[in-house]
């Protein structure tokens, strides 16, 4: 009997190893690009950046990507010539803008995984489609904006007004009015997402006519903000770092959950075209209200205690924030 278990334990060996070069693959780093329109300093783009370089430096990816690309074309043209040449897993980016292009290079590529930030639909059988649904955490911004304001007066300068804009805009206004009744919200759409300066303009304008709390949809509002020592409230990141004693907390978008789902169903090639709404919400921890760091100090410790009990009751399921898609009614253009 004791001759046996060394033969045994070489079967064994023997089995494991033959194993191995499987696991070893299953192992190797994801091929990863993704395709950004905008600027990567810009927040939207910047969220979905940050979670695939944590992804890259936890070893799970190789990461390359394209920022600034616009919408007058080269989308497709990028596309196409990274399916083509490098052929990676798994191909990230937005469509808004270019959803017909990202659609159609989906499409001719069924073997890759597209992965896009859209206002439409999934697409079978390999384009998959998210947006930031931080509506909670904007609301709960709303709650805050609306009890610290002196003048009643709060503005908000926002990109363009469609759907995913509208829904924060309109989610932190009724943060704001159930916070304060009376209050008044000024909106101003830029119609660009990415301009600083038309922000800042924006936001000076709604200075003038009474706000005394900034929500900065877009960036460029907190250093409006900041030089006329008033509240602002970020928007997609914790913006505190950027103007520390005006910032008191925003709406933050976390794109990771979102992406280890994503990352986990094609290293498991169960990988199919999903709407990943979910994964952007508060509920699964994609979205979240950004930390009060001094304005702990500062708030009135009542106001806070209120936020956090409606924040829970959010996380349990037990207070929805409504979804309104549709363009505030106070909305106006920037002129230029």
């Amino acid at each position: 009997m004791r001759t046996l278990r060394p033969v045994i334990l070489i079967m064994v060996l023997l089995a494991l190893s033959a194993a191995l070069p499987a696991a070893a693959q299953d192992a190797e780093p994801l091929q990863v690009f993704a395709a950004y329109a905008t600027a990567i300093e810009e927040p939207w783009d910047g969220v979905i950046h940050t979670a695939l370089l944590e992804a890259q430096e936890a070893g799970q990816i190789e990461y390359e990507y394209v920022d600034d690309i616009g919408y007058a074309g080269d989308m497709e043209r990028i596309l196409i010539e990274v399916a083509e040449e490098q052929q990676p897993d798994i191909i990230f980016g937005d469509a808004f803008g270019n959803e017909e292009a990202v659609r159609r290079v989906a499409r001719d590529y069924p073997d890759i995984a597209f992965v896009f930030g859209s206002g439409l639909g999934p697409s079978e059988p390999n384009l998959s489609v998210f947006d930031n649904w931080i509506h909670e955490p904007a609301y709960l911004s709303g709650l805050i904006a609306g009890s610290v304001s002196e003048s009643g007066v709060i503005g908000v300068v926002g990109g363009y007004p469609v759907p995913e804009v509208n829904r924060i805009v309109n989610a932190f206004t009724v943060g704001v009015e159930e916070a304060n009744p009376d209050a008044e919200v000024l909106v101003t759409f830029i119609n660009s997402w990415f301009d600083p300066a038309a922000a800042k303009e924006a936001a000076l304008a709604q200075v003038d006519a009474g706000a005394d709390v900034l929500f900065a949809e877009r960036f460029g509002v907190i250093e409006a903000a900041q030089e006329n020592e008033l509240f602002a409230f970020g928007n997609m990141s914790d913006q505190n770092e950027l103007a520390p004693e005006t910032v008191v907390t925003g709406p933050v978008w976390n794109m990771t959950p979102t992406v280890q789902y994503i990352l986990e169903q094609v290293a498991g090639g169960t990988y199919t075209a999903q709407d990943l709404k979910d994964f952007s919400m508060m509920g699964k921890g994609g979205a979240s209200l950004a930390p009060l760091h001094d304005f702990e100090d500062v708030l009135d410790p009542e106001l806070i205690e209120m936020v956090q009990a409606r924040e829970q009751e959010i996380m349990d399921g037990l207070f929805r924030v409504p979804i309104n898609e549709e363009a505030p009614s106070s909305a106006e253009a920037a002129t230029e």
